[in-house]
C-alpha cells in the first residue's frame, strides 16, 4: 500500500484536491487529525499560497466532556471539522483515509502546562514536548486516540510522536547549531529530567550527563569517558563522548531501560484504547529501532506485536535509512508490515528516476509500503515526479 500524507486544509476549499490525489497512484491518504504548529506552502489552493498555523490543533469537533486536564485547541485557519470535510471528499474518489495523529508534540499545551514537559539535565524546559511520564499526558493521548477513532471513523490510525520528544526541534529562528553539539550530546540533551523522570534514573545520572555535555570531569565513578589533563591550574576536561552509551558508562543500561519503558507504557495504553474503540482499524506506528531515539519516531527496540505497520524515517542517506528499515524488519512478525517514510521535498530532487531508485532500495531493505511526504507541500513538478516514480515500480 502507498500512502500520501496531507493536511486537511490541502483539501478543504480546493475541489481539485481529491482527483489530484487519486491520480498520484496511492491507495490511501494519511490525513492529519491532530498536528503541531507550522507554516505551510499551499501551491494548489485557490484561496492562498501560504498558510500560517500558529498553534497545534485538533481537526475534529472538540467535545469538552471527552477530555480531562489537557484539552486540544481548535483551528481558526480552517473549519473546526476540517478533517471530516476532507475525509469525505477523499473517500468520494475511492481513497482510504488514515488518521495521522501527532501525540506528545504540542507547544500550545506544553507552554500552558510547564510541569508536564520534558526538561533536560540542566533544568531547561522543552515546551513543545509533553512528557509521557505524567498521567495527565497519557490520558490526553488516550482521549486523542479515542476521539479520533470515534469521530473521524478512519480506515487506519497512524501514531506519530508516541513517546517523548527530544532536543531536536525546528522552531522559529532556531539558533543552536553553533554550539557544535555532537549526536551523542543531542541524545544526552534529549534525556528528560522532569520531576517524574529524574527519579527513574540511577543516582548521579544528571551530573554525569551535565559533565559529558560541558566536557568537564564527571563527579561520578561510573563514567567511562576518558579524562585528559589541560594546562596546569585549569580544570580537567573530557573528550566528547562517541555515544550516549559511552558517556553514561555503567549507568547506560538502567537509563536506557527507564526511557524505553516509558515509551512502551504509552504505546501499549494507546493501542489498548484503539482496539477497544475500533477493533478492526489497523494501527501504524512511526518507530525507530534505536533505543535512544526521540521525536516523531519513538524508540521501538523490541518491536510491538499489536501494531499492524511499523514505519521508519527515510529522509536521510538512503543506505543508512535502508539499514534502519532492515533492523525494524527484524522486529516484526507475520503479518506485520514495514513502511518507508519517504521524503519527496528538498533536498530530494524532483527526478522520477532518482526517486524510483530510492524506493527500490527501501523495498530491498524490507519495506512493503511507502508513506509519501508530502502531497500538499510538493510542487507540481515534484508531485509529477513522485507519480512517475511509483509508475516505474509497478
Amino acid at each position: 500500500m502507498n500512502v500520501a500524507y496531507l493536511y486537511p486544509w490541502d483539501v478543504v476549499g480546493d475541489p481539485s484536491a481529491p482527483s489530484r490525489l487519486a491520480d498520484l497512484g496511492v491507495e490511501a491518504v494519511a490525513l492529519a487529525a491532530s498536528y503541531h504548529s507550522t507554516r505551510a506552502a499551499t501551491p494548489y489552493h485557490p484561496a492562498h499560497r501560504v498558510l500560517d498555523v500558529p498553534y497545534p490543533a485538533f481537526y475534529l469537533p472538540i467535545r469538552p466532556a471527552s477530555w480531562s486536564r489537557l484539552v486540544p485547541a481548535a483551528p481558526t485557519w480552517t473549519p473546526a471539522d476540517a478533517y471530516l470535510q476532507a475525509r469525505d471528499a477523499l473517500k468520494a474518489v475511492g481513497l482510504q483515509v488514515h488518521a495521522w495523529t501527532v501525540l506528545t508534540h504540542n507547544s500550545h499545551l506544553g507552554a500552558a502546562n510547564p510541569d508536564l514537559v520534558v526538561r533536560n539535565a540542566f533544568g531547561d524546559a522543552y515546551p513543545y514536548a509533553l512528557c509521557p511520564s505524567h498521567e495527565d499526558v497519557i490520558e490526553y493521548c488516550e482521549s486523542l486516540v479515542r476521539e479520533t477513532l470515534t469521530l473521524g471513523e478512519p480506515d487506519g490510525l497512524i501514531l506519530e510522536a508516541c513517546g517523548p520528544m527530544g532536543f531536536g526541534h525546528q522552531t522559529v529562528h532556531e539558533k543552536t547549531s553553533g554550539a557544535d553539539w555532537t549526536p551523542a550530546d543531542i541524545d544526552l540533551l534529549s534525556l528528560c529530567f522532569c520531576k517524574n523522570c529524574a527519579t527513574r534514573y540511577p543516582d548521579q545520572t544528571r551530573s554525569v550527563v551535565r559533565s559529558a555535555i560541558d566536557r568537564t570531569t564527571t563527579p561520578s565513578p561510573h563514567s567511562e569517558a576518558t579524562a585528559t589533563q589541560t594546562t596546569p591550574g585549569t580544570a580537567r576536561t573530557i573528550a566528547p563522548p562517541l555515544s550516549a552509551e559511552q558517556a553514561l558508562g555503567d549507568l547506560a543500561d538502567e537509563v536506557r531501560q527507564a526511557r524505553t519503558t516509558l515509551t512502551t507504557t504509552l504505546r501499549q495504553r494507546l493501542i489498548t484504547v484503539a482496539k477497544e474503540t475500533a477493533p478492526h482499524v489497523p494501527i501504524t506506528l512511526h518507530a525507530n529501532p534505536d533505543p535512544w531515539s526521540t521525536g516523531a519516531f519513538a524508540p521501538l527496540p523490541a518491536g510491538e506485536p499489536n501494531a499492524d505497520v511499523l514505519v521508519a524515517n527515510c529522509w536521510g542517506d538512503p543506505s543508512t535509512d535502508a539499514t534502519r528499515l532492515t533492523h525494524l524488519k527484524t522486529l516484526t512478525n507475520d503479518p506485520q508490515r514495514v513502511g518507508a517514510y519517504v521524503l519527496a521535498l528538498p533536498p530530494r530532487p524532483a527526478d522520477p528516476e532518482v526517486l524510483a531508485d530510492q524506493l527500490r532500495t527501501y523495498s530491498k531493505a524490507g519495506a512493503t509500503e511507502y508513506h509519501l511526504y508530502h502531497a500538499g507541500l510538493a510542487s507540481p513538478q515534484r508531485l509529477s515526479a513522485l507519480a512517475q516514480a511509483l509508475t516505474l515500480l509497478s
